[in-house]
């Protein structure tokens, strides 16, 4: 079975050794360099990459993925597409060789979007960037996805158990073009209900509150935009952009409807649980906070934020606990919150100050 990854990159010296440790399990790699200006190509070649250098423009993500996925030869099995501020775990190729099978069209495995400061997990979900060689387009000038252009249909998605990708980008890097180019996507294809909530959050990450609550309401208008998980995602972040704009009543119903959309996430809870904290309703964030507590099995789906898995729900509820007079009860949720994230020393000095104030009640 042949494996071969593929990439493309620009200015990313940095990464290259890592990047290809990681990657010469494959039989090949193949790079498509858009215009570095570093010694990014020099390095790539001197550790055995295939690297063609090339230039985009108009740049598009999709159109450069293109250009790469041609790099790769006809007669490879199963193409890797990974960026080279990407890991995957030792092991990854037998993993995935044991999961593919004959006419498999993808594989899904594993992903870690980013890490938090102690080192620890943050966002987690599974991705589906191996695919087999024919078949397959990358469309949408940014959020680019793999699409099936081939006769028929696709062979099945298996899922790579094993397969584990780490990504730990140049935090310095700016995803300044990721606007221009959604507004572009969006006006390609108005109808692609992915793309519109897309370009409602990103609105929302610039502050643009009434760009995002108004593309992620016609978001939620749309006949295809059906999924639940992505549904309830634009309800939060029109939520937040009601928060910002100082509606509290509004940013509350949106999450209100956040959490009927999708009951089995906990990220609505959690952010109905923060409004409430910011405005001291204490007993509500101890009924949300335990809402979420409650979900046990974490998402698989990139909708999975880091935040409600963590400390974050406890780290709540010791709070409010304090708040309302229960000090014994708050020290065993500062504990718990201190126990996910150790280095935290907000969370260190919670659980000191609870156990002398608690140590002093039962003398």
């Amino acid at each position: 079975m042949k494996v071969v990854v593929y990439a493309i990159c620009k200015n990313e010296s940095q990464f290259v050794d890592r990047w290809m440790d990681s990657m010469e399990e494959a039989d090949q790699v193949v790079v498509l360099d858009t215009g570095s200006t570093d010694d990014t190509v020099e390095k790539l070649r001197a550790r055995g990459a295939e690297v063609t250098v090339e230039q985009i423009h108009p740049w598009r993500f999709d159109t450069a993925r293109n250009r790469s996925l041609e790099l790769v030869p006809e007669d490879a099995d199963i193409c890797v597409c990974t960026d080279l501020d990407e890991v995957f775990h030792p092991g990854w190729r037998a993993h995935l060789e044991e999961a593919w099978e004959p006419g498999a069209g993808q594989a899904t495995y594993r992903y870690t979007w980013s890490f938090n400061p102690d080192g620890s997990e943050g966002v987690v979900f599974w991705y589906e960037k191996i695919h087999a060689r024919r078949g397959y387009r990358w469309t949408h000038p940014v959020h680019e996805v793999l699409s099936w252009v081939g006769e028929g249909k696709p062979g099945p998605m298996v899922v790579a158990d094993g397969v584990q990708l780490d990504h730990h980008p140049d935090p310095t890097k700016s995803r300044g073009q990721y606007l221009p180019l959604l507004e572009l996507s969006v006006a390609e294809d108005p109808e692609d209900d992915r793309n519109a909530h897309y370009l409602g959050r990103e609105y929302m990450f610039h502050g643009r509150w009434d760009d995002c609550i108004a593309t992620l309401k016609r978001h939620l208008a749309m006949p295809k935009a059906v999924w639940r998980d992505e549904r309830a995602a634009s309800m939060r972040y029109i939520a937040k952009s009601y928060a910002q704009k100082g509606e509290g009543r509004l940013a509350r119903d949106w999450y209100l409807r956040a959490i009927a959309e999708a009951p089995h996430l906990r990220e609505p809870y959690m952010d109905l649980a923060m409004l409430l904290y910011e405005q001291e309703q204490w007993e509500g964030v101890l009924y949300f906070t335990g809402c979420a507590l409650e979900i046990q099995e974490r998402p698989r789906t990139y909708i999975c934020e880091a935040a409600p898995w963590g400390s974050l729900p406890h780290d709540l509820r010791a709070i409010a606990l304090y708040r309302t007079g229960r000090k014994a009860e708050a020290l065993e949720e500062a504990r718990l919150a201190l126990s996910l994230e150790p280095g935290n020393e907000r969370l260190r000095g919670n659980v000191a100050l609870l156990e002398q104030e608690t140590a002093g009640q039962t003398q």
